[in-house]
């Protein structure tokens, strides 16, 4: 019996310690992104609607938001990376850039949207300029002719080469996914894994100076993203990964926008600069937990 024991103790010592390395290796992505803070413009998107009670309350894009419109699902799937969200309700400037890895602007408002817009004026342009040039990485999603205020948007776009074109190509209605398609994708770590991805009612994209394509379908660049200074800019003309979209509320289980996503942010934060979280103002308001891609599973078979 104590041979067996001699020999058993190291074999369960190997079988615990293999899970644990494995896990490891897995979330060895995550370890390089903690104290990493991807923060969200609150600001040029402000979209206000009424509650049942008659409260006034921002929602579309933003964290908070877990109904389709929202970007709930996205700030789960950041914070499962190792990072913190946060958001900048007010004007961006350099000093309050400067303890953020990721500035994300999303769909800035139309006076169609909100009565007084806040459009992004050239002082911050040049304080977000200069933020990247310093090393944060800027994530530019736009929308759709008719859903997005391009103007402003394009001066700060242009600073880097990137021109969003006023159109709209996949314009679908009900459940045409198949017009919304991306299945001939790159070799880029954004599809590392991916076959195929949705996005509808998109802003095509110009460029120069040194920014390159990322994803291009026919004579449409749809992607892009250019290296500035020590930083970084990504953009597209969709806000592709709100929460209709990033899993299967209503996407059919072939489109895969939850992993791109997962991709597209672990290759940004390993080009974002550390801030660490105590400098930053960490979003910490969410009521629970952003539902899970399990959670969506078990919500479609009810």
């Amino acid at each position: 019996m104590k041979q067996i024991k001699r020999y058993l103790f190291p074999f369960l010592c190997i079988m615990i310690s293999i899970p644990s390395f494995h896990y490891a290796l897995q979330n060895k992505s995550d370890e390089s992104s903690k104290g990493k803070v991807v923060a969200l413009d609150y600001y040029f998107n402000h979209e206000i609607k009424k509650s049942a009670e008659g409260k006034e309350y921002q929602f579309h894009y933003i964290w908070e938001d877990q109904e389709n419109s929202g970007f709930s699902v996205l700030g789960g799937l950041i914070e499962s990376l190792g990072a913190t969200i946060s958001k900048i309700p007010q004007a961006p400037t350099f000093s309050e850039l400067r303890n953020v890895g990721i500035y994300i602007i999303v769909d800035p408002d139309t006076p169609q949207e909100t009565a007084s817009p806040n459009n992004i004026s050239d002082s911050s342009i040049a304080e977000i300029v200069r933020w990247v040039k310093a090393g944060g990485v800027l994530v530019l999603m736009a929308n759709d002719f008719g859903n997005c205020e391009f103007e402003h948007l394009n001066r700060l776009a242009d600073s880097f080469g990137i021109h969003f074109n006023e159109d709209s190509r996949n314009k679908l209605s009900g459940a045409e996914f198949d017009g919304g398609k991306f299945d001939h994708l790159p070799d880029h770590p954004i599809f590392k894994n991916v076959k195929e991805i949705f996005i509808k009612e998109i802003s095509t994209l110009k460029l120069s100076l040194s920014a390159e394509p990322i994803l291009v379908d026919g004579k449409d660049i749809i992607m892009a993203g250019t290296e500035y200074g020590r930083g970084f800019v990504s953009a597209v003309g969709d806000p592709w990964l709100y929460n209709e979209y990033i899993d299967h509320r209503r996407l059919p289980d072939e489109f895969q926008n939850y992993e791109a996503g997962k991709n597209l942010f672990k290759w940004l934060l390993d080009k974002s600069s550390t801030a660490k979280k105590n400098q930053a103002q960490p979003h910490s308001s969410l009521s629970h937990r952003p539902p899970t891609p399990e959670a969506f599973e078990a919500e479609k078979s009810l």
